[in-house]
């Protein structure tokens, strides 16, 4: 399938690691010009060395706090001026944050919202103007799948992932008229740093497939955690044209663990 990628532009969001930094490792692949963008710029060098490795080719890297309006338009800002446009958003920054719910305290409930609410509100605001100069766009908000179904002691993630739902479908209600697609991939159990410090701290004993399906899988349809390059996968299609006709829609990544559609 050809997903029509060639000569795009794309920014993602907390993309030195992880499910973000694989898409940009995919969108690379499928011909994209991609900035990647996190807070730690060493990181960010030794993500960009990957890709080129990977696929020979270079990507603009640009290190800024999504939490402050400011460094977000500096991100769209710096992506103009070395591209010369920008086709596609993937919203990824954040981090998980489950604590119950007399525990959680004015600070941390803002800092939540900041990175995983208001990074993507400034970020998209700052892009949206040039998605419409080139004739349209597509935007992914990554959020999570427990922002559906939240469980006790699970904030202020799920709320923050859930206002991402949110906002993702009203987004993309307002910018149906300039051909600006919006989504959101709600994310399960994959494979990232903070799963493997949880294996390595439980059972070390058992290889990561070991822990992966007999441990975890279990609870798991498909029976085992998923791989990041599953996620980004995903994500590189809804930013494709072969999604062309997909917005205001929220696709589970979870192995079919979730309790909703």
């Amino acid at each position: 399938m050809e997903l029509g990628l060639k000569g795009k532009v794309a920014i993602i969001t907390g993309s030195s690691k992880g499910i973000g930094l694989y898409t940009a490792l995919q969108l690379v692949k499928e011909g994209a010009s991609v900035t990647i963008c996190a807070r730690g710029k060493e990181k960010l060098e030794e993500a960009a060395e990957f890709i080129k490795n990977e696929t020979g080719k270079e990507v603009l890297t640009v290190s800024a706090d999504i939490t402050n309006e400011q460094e977000c338009k500096k991100i769209i800002q710096e992506t103009i001026e070395h591209y010369g446009k920008l086709d596609i958003l993937v919203n990824n920054a954040g981090t998980s944050s489950a604590n119950p719910f007399e525990s959680v305290d004015t600070e941390l409930w803002q800092t939540d919202l900041d990175l995983k609410v208001f990074g993507a509100i400034h970020t998209s605001k700052a892009a949206i103007p040039y998605m419409r100069e080139v004739g349209g766009g597509a935007i992914v908000n990554v959020t999570a799948v427990l922002g559906k179904t939240p469980p006790a002691s699970s904030l202020p993630t799920t709320v923050s992932r859930a206002a991402g739902m949110a906002l993702t479908k009203a987004m993309s209600k307002d910018l149906g008229k300039d051909n600006i697609r919006v989504n959101t991939v709600c994310i399960g159990l994959i494979r990232s740093d903070q799963l493997e410090k949880k294996w390595k701290e439980d059972a070390s004993q058992l290889s990561w497939e070991e822990y992966s399906k007999d441990v975890v899988g279990p609870s798991i349809p498909l029976g085992r955690i998923g791989e990041t390059a599953e996620a980004a996968n995903v994500i590189t299609f809804l930013v494709s044209d072969a999604a062309s006709y997909v917005t205001g829609t929220a696709v589970n990544i979870d192995g079919g663990s979730g309790g909703t559609l």
